[in-house]
């Protein structure tokens, strides 16, 4: 189906499942995408993107548009999904980490020792980016993931212009501390699970 998202949209509230289906070809691969970068598993990425436009159907009145796109409302809308889904894996591993290992288990830590610098690096971002608070995720999400503009993100968001500047610029500067605060934790929990001494 042709047109632009709110065309489509419209239709889509009147319960038309074609042009749902068309919203969803059109911006699937794109919040997959996000969801991946974010949580790092194409399996979870694939249920979040899912979650995702499940929201989209049963809230469908409610979505709100930016220039004629549903990007922007989709991407806020993986945020908070993935927030949920990172926080279910914390309880579950919380959960493992009190149960006692398993007679002659192998040691796995050895399948991870040689992980190189990349992956360290991301998965410290992955890990700070979930600490950040929603709003400094979705204005993150937005202006620098996305490139959209001040104006677009604020239509997006809901909120005044100078509230999405003001955001992002604690944003940025919250990222950076978690990053390093998580950076430091990261490293030692790493070598203790290698079995090595923090430096």
């Amino acid at each position: 189906m042709e047109g632009t998202d709110e065309v489509l949209w419209r239709l889509v509230v009147n319960g038309d499942g074609d042009a749902f289906g068309a919203v969803f070809d059109r911006h699937r691969d794109r919040v997959l995408h996000h969801a991946l970068g974010v949580i790092g598993s194409a399996h979870a990425a694939e249920d979040v993107t899912a979650m995702v436009f499940y929201e989209a159907w049963r809230r469908r009145e409610y979505v709100r548009m930016v220039n004629g796109s549903i990007v922007a409302w989709l991407l806020v809308t993986a945020n908070n999904t993935l927030r949920n889904e990172l926080r279910q894996r914390r309880r579950y591993r919380s959960f493992l980490g009190r149960l006692p290992p398993p007679a002659n288990s192998p040691d796995i830590a050895e399948a991870f020792a040689d992980g190189d610098q990349q992956e360290f690096e991301a998965a410290t971002l992955e890990r700070a980016f979930a600490r950040l608070r929603p709003g400094d995720r979705n204005v993150l999400t937005l202006c620098v993931v996305e490139e959209m503009s001040i104006r677009d993100a604020a239509a997006a968001l809901g909120v005044p212009e100078g509230t999405v500047k003001s955001r992002l610029n604690r944003a940025k500067a919250r990222l950076g501390d978690l990053y390093d605060e998580v950076s430091s934790t990261y490293a030692i929990d790493r070598q203790a699970a290698q079995g090595q001494r923090p430096l």
